[in-house]
C-alpha cells in the first residue's frame, strides 16, 4: 500500500540510527541473545543502552528475562485461576485481579509464607549472580563471567549443550518473556475496564 511505502523509509532510518547510537562493541560481547528480526542484534529507540557500561547492560538483561519468567507465570497463573480454583474451597473465582484482595479477606496470614519464600528465592539468586556489595563489590553490579538469568537452575536438563542451539533458546525465552508481558497487562487493563474475567 502507498502508506507502508511512504513509512518504511522512515522506519528503516529509526532502526539504523539507534543501531548507530548503541554501543554496539560492548553490546556484542556483552550479549549474546535477544537481537532477532526485524530489529536486528539491538533494538533501545529510548536509547537506554546509550552510554552505559556493559555490566549495566548485562544488569537490564537480568532484569528483562527476570520480569519476562515472572510475567509468564503470571500470564499462565492468571489463566489458570480463573479456570481451576480449589484453593480456599473454591470460593475465590470472578475476574483474576480481585484475587488478591479475596485471599486478604478470606486468609490474612496466607501472604506471609509466600513473601518469605519469594524473599529467600531472590536471596539465592542474587548470590549467585550478584557482587557482594559487604565484600567491596557494587551494590547493583553483576559478576563477572556471570550470563544473565544463568542461576543454574534447569532440573529437566533443557539446557543445550551446542552454542548455537543455547543462543536460540535463549532468543526463544526472551521473545516469549516479552510477550508474556505484554500479554499480562493486556489482560490486566481489560479486565479493569469490563471488570470481567478473561476466560468465561
Amino acid at each position: 500500500t502507498r502508506l507502508a511505502k511512504a513509512v518504511r523509509p522512515h522506519f528503516l532510518n529509526a532502526v539504523k540510527k539507534v543501531s548507530r547510537d548503541v554501543s554496539r562493541k560492548a553490546g556484542e560481547e556483552t550479549l549474546s541473545a535477544g537481537g532477532t528480526a526485524p530489529f536486528g542484534k539491538f533494538w533501545d529507540p529510548a536509547g537506554f543502552s546509550k552510554d552505559i557500561t556493559p555490566n549495566e547492560l548485562k544488569r537490564y538483561r537480568e532484569s528483562e528475562l527476570t520480569h519476562g519468567r515472572v510475567a509468564m507465570l503470571g500470564t499462565l497463573g492468571f489463566l489458570t485461576q480463573e479456570a481451576f480454583h480449589p484453593l480456599f474451597g473454591g470460593d475465590i473465582d470472578g475476574p483474576a485481579i480481585k484475587h488478591f484482595e479475596e485471599i486478604v479477606a478470606k486468609a490474612p496470614t496466607f501472604w506471609y509464607p509466600v513473601l518469605l519464600a519469594i524473599a529467600v528465592a531472590e536471596l539465592g539468586r542474587a548470590r549467585i549472580g550478584w557482587q557482594d556489595p559487604f565484600d567491596g563489590g557494587s551494590l547493583f553490579g553483576l559478576r563477572e563471567g556471570y550470563t544473565p538469568g544463568d542461576i543454574g537452575f534447569d532440573p529437566l536438563g533443557l539446557k543445550p549443550q551446542n552454542p548455537a542451539d543455547y543462543i536460540n533458546m535463549q532468543n526463544k525465552e526472551i521473545n516469549n518473556g516479552r510477550l508474556a508481558m505484554i500479554a499480562l497487562a493486556g489482560f490486566i487493563a481489560q479486565e479493569l475496564v469490563n471488570g470481567k474475567p478473561i476466560v468465561n
